[in-house]
């Protein structure tokens, strides 16, 4: 039996959670997916609610976690582009599947709170 650490994943729904979770990883992750390729300021654009610090720290951990390639080009003003692995790429099934079930499960309590009225 391995032994439980701080930083040693428990099971695999951890590993895959510690990964993509947190407030802003998945919707990243989604944006560069229907995108393609987006710069900084266009995932700034797209991200009203994130900070400029907080999302170049969720970008880096990102890149680390092999999810999102950077590519930076060596121009006046510099321009880096994002984009998503191969990796990442395996879990848009699954991001459709949650963004649906989010989706069901908004409609149902914004009909909740509409039949309480």
């Amino acid at each position: 039996m391995p032994i439980k650490t701080s930083t040693a994943a428990v099971c695999p729904v951890d590993y895959a959670f510690k990964r993509i979770g947190g407030k802003y990883k998945g919707r990243i992750i989604w944006h560069l997916h229907l995108d393609g390729v987006l710069r900084y300021g266009a995932l700034r654009k797209e991200m009203t609610d994130i900070t400029p610090k907080m999302l170049t720290q969720t970008l880096r951990e990102l890149e680390e976690d092999g999810l999102v390639a950077r590519k930076v080009y060596l121009e006046v003003p510099p321009r880096v582009e994002y984009r998503l692995t191969a990796v990442a790429e395996e879990l848009i099934p699954f991001i459709r599947h949650l963004k649906q079930w989010g989706k069901r499960q908004m409609d149902r309590e914004q009909a909740r709170k509409g039949s309480l009225a």
